[in-house]
C-alpha cells in the first residue's frame, strides 16, 4: 500500500485515540511556560549570533557561552517546574501498577510526603549556595551577577515541593509531608546542636526513601534523597549536591541536549513524521513487510533528534500502529516491533545520550559518534532483516520498486532528509562548533515548519511546541543534578576504586568482565532511566574499563547498547510500560510481543561487545 503524491495516511491513523484535551491553565502556568520557552529559545538564538557575528568581529558576544551555560541552568528548573505542574516528572512506573488498588492511595502518599521533604531539602541547600555566590560576588557578563542565575534553584525545586504536595492523594499524606520536614530539621546540627551522625540512622532513611521512589516518588528524589542522606552521614555539607548541579548544567557541551531535543520537538509535533513516512516508503516499500522496515527507521530518526525512546514510542506510535495494522501486520507483532524500535536510534547523531556519555566519561564527541554509528546500522539491520523474514511468513503487502515515486517522495521530504547533513556540514566546514550546530538545527527546524510548509502558524504553536519540549528537558536535567550529588559521594567514598580492587580480585580475564559488564549494565538499564545511569555509573565502569585495557570509546559504546536493551527487559524496562499506555495493551501482552525482538537486540549487544573493530574501525579511519 502506497500513499498519494500529497502523502496522505489512512484513516486508521485516528485508530488510537490521543489525549484528552488539557484544561485551561493559570496565569501562573502561562508565565511559566512563557519564562522557560523564552530562556529556550534565547539560548537557540545566542549561539547563531555568535556565528554570524565571529567572520566580522572574532571577539564575538561578549560573554556568550556563559549566557547560554547559566539559561541551560534556567531552561532545567523551570522546565522541572513545568514537569512537576503537569505530573510529568519521570518515576518509575512499575511500583505503582503491581499492588493492590486499596494499597495504592497509601503507597501514593507515602512517596508524595518524601518526595515533598526531599524537594524542600535541595531547596534549602540551593538557598545556601545562591547565598555563596551572593557574598562571592561573581559575575557573568555585563556587570550581571552569578546569583542572579543560581537563585532559580531554590525557587525550582520549592515549586516542585508544592506542587508534589498539592498531588497527594489523601488528607493524612499531606500532613504526615509536613510533619516529615521536621525530620531534616533534627538532622541538621547547626539548629538543633545534636550530633546524629554515626548511630545508623541513615539506614532507615535510605530504606524510607528508596520505597517511596519505587511507589511512584519522581527520580530525582530518590537520587538526590540518597545523595543527601549520604552526605550528611559523612558530615559534607549537603549543598553539594546544588554545587554539582550547577556544575554539570553549566558545563559548555550540555546546551546541545536542550537543542537537540527542541529541534526534534519541532519536526515531531510538526507535519515532518508524515512526510518522512512517505519518503521512507518510498524507499522501502518495495520489501516485504516495507511499512514495518519504514516504522524502525522512522523511530530511528526521531530517537536520535529526540533523546528519548519514549518520545518517539508516544509520538510516532499513533502514527505508525495503524499504519502497520493496515498492512495486514498483526497487533502483536506491530506492539513488539515499535516497542523494540523506540531506542535504535540513541547512537546515531546527534543523540544527547552519546553527548552526555561523552561528557561524563571525558571522551572525544565526534569520535564516539563515529565510533557507534556501525553497532547502531548493525542493530538496525538486525531487527530490519527478522521484520522482514517473520513478514514473508504471515502479512505484508509488497510492490515493485518505482524511482519516480521514491523520487517524488524524496522531493516532497527533502528539507527533513536534508537535517543531518545541516548538522554534520556546519561542523565539518569550521562554521560552527557543536553547540552552535544544535542552535542551527533549531533555527532549520523552525524554518522547515513555520515557513516552507506554514504547519506552525501561530506564536502559540510555538509556545505549546516549546512548553512540550521544555518539560522533558526539565525532567532529565532535573534527574542528571541530583545523580551527580550521589556521584559525588561515591567519589569522594572511592568506591570506584573499591570496585576495580574487588572485580580483579576475582576476575582476570577481560571476556570474562565484559560479559558481568553486560550483565549488571542490563540490570541498570531496567531499573535507571539513561541519563540518571550515565552520570551514576559511568563513574564507577570507566575505571574498571581501563583497568582491564578496554579502550574508552568501545566501553562507551557498549554501555549505551546495554541501556538500549535495558529499555525492552521485563519486568520494568521503560519501553514496556509506555507502549502498554500508547497501544492500549496488557502490560503481559507487551512482554511476550517483545521477546523476539529482546532476542536480536541482545545478540547485537554481545556482538557489539566482543568483536571490539565494529566500534573501532571507524574512528581508526578517520581520526587517527
Amino acid at each position: 500500500m502506497s500513499p498519494d503524491a500529497a502523502g496522505a495516511l489512512p484513516e486508521e491513523a485516528a485508530a488510537i485515540p490521543e489525549p484528552a484535551a488539557a484544561p485551561p491553565r493559570s496565569r501562573l502556568a502561562v508565565f511559566e511556560d512563557a519564562i522557560s520557552v523564552g530562556a529556550l529559545v534565547l539560548m537557540a538564538a545566542i549561539p547563531i549570533g555568535e556565528a554570524l557575528i565571529r567572520p566580522v568581529y572574532p571577539t564575538g558576544i561578549p560573554g556568550s557561552s556563559m549566557w547560554v551555560q547559566h539559561l541551560t541552568l534556567w531552561v532545567a528548573f523551570l522546565g522541572a517546574a513545568v514537569a512537576s505542574r503537569r505530573g510529568e516528572l519521570l518515576s518509575l512506573s512499575a511500583g505503582p501498577s503491581m499492588v493492590p488498588p486499596a494499597w495504592k492511595p497509601r503507597l501514593l502518599s507515602l512517596s508524595g510526603a518524601v518526595g515533598v521533604v526531599v524537594s524542600v531539602v535541595l531547596s534549602y541547600a540551593s538557598a545556601v549556595l545562591t547565598r555563596a555566590e551572593w557574598e562571592g560576588g561573581r559575575e557573568l557578563a555585563l556587570g550581571v551577577p552569578v546569583w542572579v542565575a543560581v537563585g532559580v534553584m531554590p525557587v525550582g525545586f520549592l515549586l516542585i515541593g508544592w506542587r508534589l504536595w498539592r498531588r497527594v492523594p489523601t488528607r493524612w499524606g499531606r500532613w504526615t509531608a509536613i510533619l516529615g520536614l521536621a525530620i531534616p530539621l533534627l538532622l541538621h546540627e547547626g539548629l538543633t546542636g545534636w550530633d546524629l551522625t554515626g548511630n545508623g540512622i541513615e539506614w532507615p532513611l535510605l530504606a524510607l526513601i528508596l520505597i517511596a521512589a519505587a511507589f511512584g516518588a519522581p527520580i530525582f528524589v530518590a537520587l538526590g534523597g540518597a545523595a543527601a542522606v549520604l552526605l550528611w552521614s559523612n558530615w559534607d555539607p549537603v549543598s553539594a549536591i546544588p554545587a554539582e548541579a550547577y556544575s554539570m548544567v553549566t558545563k559548555p557541551m550540555l546546551p546541545t541536549i536542550p537543542l537537540f531535543t527542541l529541534a526534534g520537538y519541532i519536526l515531531a509535533e510538526g507535519g515532518a513524521p508524515k512526510r518522512l513516512v512517505v519518503l521512507f516508503r518510498g524507499v522501502f516499500g518495495w520489501m516485504p513487510g516495507g511499512v514495518a522496515v519504514v516504522a524502525i527507521v522512522m523511530s530511528a530518526f526521531f530517537t536520535c533528534f529526540t533523546g528519548g525512546s519514549g518520545v518517539t514510542i508516544l509520538a510516532m506510535g499513533g502514527l505508525m500502529f495503524p499504519l502497520l495494522l493496515a498492512d495486514g501486520h498483526r497487533p502483536k507483532f506491530a506492539t513488539g516491533l515499535l516497542t523494540a524500535a523506540g531506542s535504535l536510534g540513541l547512537l546515531i547523531p546527534p543523540s544527547v545520550a552519546v553527548i552526555l556519555y561523552a561528557i561524563v566519561a571525558e571522551v572525544d564527541i565526534p569520535r564516539l559518534f563515529v565510533a557507534g554509528l556501525i553497532p547502531s546500522a548493525l542493530q538496525i539491520v538486525l531487527v530490519a532483516g527478522f521484520t522482514i523474514v517473520v513478514t514473508r511468513r504471515f502479512a505484508g503487502k509488497t510492490s515493485s520498486f518505482r524511482i519516480r515515486e521514491a523520487a517524488q517522495a524524496l522531493w516532497t521530504a527533502k528539507w527533513e532528509a536534508s537535517i543531518p547533513f545541516v548538522v554534520i556540514g556546519v561542523m565539518l566546514g569550521g562554521i560552527a562548533t557543536l553547540v552552535e550546530a544544535a542552535a542551527i538545527t533549531v533555527l532549520y527546524a523552525l524554518f522547515i515548519e513555520f515557513v516552507v510548509h506554514r504547519e506552525g502558524k501561530t506564536f502559540s504553536d510555538l509556545v505549546r511546541t516549546g512548553a512540550n519540549a521544555v518539560t522533558l528537558i526539565g525532567g532529565v536535567l532535573l534527574i542528571l543534578g541530583a545523580a551527580l550529588g550521589l556521584t559525588n559521594y561515591l567519589i569522594f567514598a572511592d568506591i570506584p576504586g573499591m570496585a576495580i580492587d574487588w572485580v580483579q580480585s576475582f576476575v582476570a580475564s577481560p571476556l570474562f568482565f565484559l560479559l558481568l559488564l553486560n550483565i549488571f549494565l542490563l540490570i541498570v538499564g531496567c531499573l535507571m532511566d539513561i541519563y540518571s545511569a550515565i552520570v551514576v555509573v559511568v563513574p564507577l565502569v570507566a575505571p574498571l574499563g581501563l583497568a582491564f585495557g578496554i579502550d574508552p570509546l568501545h566501553l562507551g559504546v557498549i554501555f549505551l547498547t546495554n541501556l538500549e536493551l535495558g529499555y525492552l527487559t521485563p519486568p520494568v524496562g521503560m519501553n514496556l510500560f509506555l507502549a502498554s499506555y500508547r497501544f492500549k495493551r496488557p502490560l503481559g501482552e507487551v512482554y511476550r510481543a517483545s521477546v523476539p525482538f529482546l532476542l536480536i537486540r541482545a545478540g547485537a549487544v554481545l556482538l557489539v561487545t566482543y568483536i571490539p573493530y565494529l566500534t573501532l574501525a571507524l574512528p581508526g579511519l578517520f581520526f587517527d
